[in-house]
């Protein structure tokens, strides 16, 4: 049997294949903006998007390539059900922007509506699952609890092995290696200005407020900053004098070969999660399950992320390595030195193999019509975790025209839509669509 690839998730390839990736399509690179945003995953992208879709001069600066990171290496899920109840209103918003975004987009990016089922096992998931339903109610989500026989039925069993499932029929899915980019040529005929290969090294200020950034290229004076950087948000942070509570743990991932068909529908469960592919394969990945490396921040953190590692004790590996003195460790620069985002352009971290081939085999256990499948291809990705597991959006009130989109702590791909609407709606002084304020940096103490 051939040995599984290694690799990122069919990398999403470059919006411009210029030779200087600070020039794009022929264009002089841009001195002056309305807003800058600071990274080309969904959140970055999807800001940009609704900014140029009101006429806002914005310009997109990405270190790397865009969704080179997680934004590419995710399930791919598209979900309300058992979201946070202070993201939820912002996730309702987010699937109905993606049912008006993907009509617009130059490529079929596998989006379906198939349905989100969390598979409940004992009675500890029971009551663990059950309550949110009280959320959904509260909305009037399509959400519900399958009986036994109902599971059975989707799952083409007959053994009542599952005590039910909480299901979500109006839940979604895309390929997040094709979104994110589609939807970044969406913003570039809106107008937006995506620059790949373009790190922003610092914010000028002037009065203490925004006056522009420093890029590796030169500056853009600008009035606004949209910081949406992954794992990256921290340390930039950090070289601003400013602290954010965030972390990054790795996630591995694999794609398997092709299956029998088994249900539209996503699935989660304890051993593993699922979800179906336009290649005819699944991805799978186990919820919880991640490494965690060292470094200084997290010394300085570690009691505010005790209670994820309590309650993820069991899948969660702690390690020492290398990372500890790497580009998200700690050091400063000045903004005519080289960064840390120039040294690392892109986060490729290795796959656990041990953890995604137990994974594989838990998946073939739970959904037998996978029995036969192998595993084609695994990739890991760093996600950016928040103690409290919601993202960090909105104002930095000690830098006025600062603006947060980070912390997504691997929810980010599906709420990417609300996310960017609602950012471009605070950078332009509105009341957001959807209630926000307990996703608020305030809420650190910045």
């Amino acid at each position: 049997m051939p040995a599984p690839q290694t690799a990122a998730p069919q990398t999403a390839i470059p919006l411009t294949s210029a030779s200087d990736r600070g020039q794009t399509a022929g264009k002089p690179f841009p001195t002056e903006a309305d807003v800058v945003v600071i990274g080309g995953g969904i959140a970055g992208i999807c800001t940009a998007l609704f900014l140029a879709k009101r006429g806002v001069r914005v310009v997109v600066c990405e270190k790397g390539t865009v969704a080179g990171e997680q934004s590419s290496r995710n399930w791919g899920w598209i979900r309300k059900q058992s979201r946070d109840p202070r993201e939820l209103a912002l996730m309702i918003e987010a699937q109905r922007l993606w049912h008006e975004i993907v009509p617009e987009l130059d490529e079929d990016i596998g989006f379906k509506v198939g349905g989100v089922t969390y598979l409940i096992e004992n009675e500890a998931e029971m009551a663990k699952r059950t309550p949110w339903l009280d959320h959904a109610r509260a909305y009037q989500l399509d959400s519900r609890l399958l009986d036994p026989a109902e599971v059975d039925a989707m799952l083409g069993r007959t053994d009542r092995r599952f005590l039910g499932a909480i299901h979500t029929p109006s839940d979604c899915r895309a390929e997040p290696w094709k979104a994110v980019p589609a939807i970044g040529r969406l913003a570039r005929r809106w107008g937006a200005d995506i620059r790949e290969g373009t790190a922003v090294r610092s914010i000028e200020r002037q009065g203490g407020r925004v006056a522009g950034v420093v890029t590796e290229h030169g500056t853009i004076r600008c009035s606004s900053v949209v910081l949406a950087g992954g794992v990256w948000s921290r340390p930039f942070l950090e070289n601003l004098g400013l602290d954010l509570p965030q972390l990054g743990v790795k996630s591995s991932v694999l794609r398997t070969t092709a299956a029998k068909p088994l249900s539209q529908s996503t699935f989660g469960a304890l051993g593993a999660s699922i979800r179906p592919r336009e290649d005819g394969g699944y991805t799978v990945a186990r919820s919880g399950a991640a490494t965690f490396d060292i470094i200084p921040a997290a010394f300085r953190h570690f009691a505010a992320f005790t209670p994820i590692l309590k309650r993820n004790w069991r899948i969660m590996t702690l390690r020492f390595g290398k990372p500890f003195f790497d580009a998200l460790g700690q050091r400063r620069w000045q903004p005519d030195q080289m960064s840390p985002f120039e040294a690392v352009r892109m986060l490729h971290p290795a796959p656990d193999d041990p953890l995604l081939d137990d994974t594989l085999n838990a998946a073939r256990d739970l959904f037998p019509q996978m029995k036969d499948t192998r595993s084609a291809q695994r990739w890991a990705g760093i996600i950016d975790v928040t103690p409290d597991e919601v993202p960090v959006l909105g104002p930095v009130d000690a830098v006025p025209g600062l603006f947060l989109a980070t912390g997504f702590s691997g929810h980010g791909f599906g709420i990417g839509p609300g996310t960017g609407f609602v950012t471009a709606q605070m950078v332009m002084g509105e009341t957001p669509i959807a209630d926000v304020s307990g996703l608020r940096y305030a809420r650190f103490g910045g």
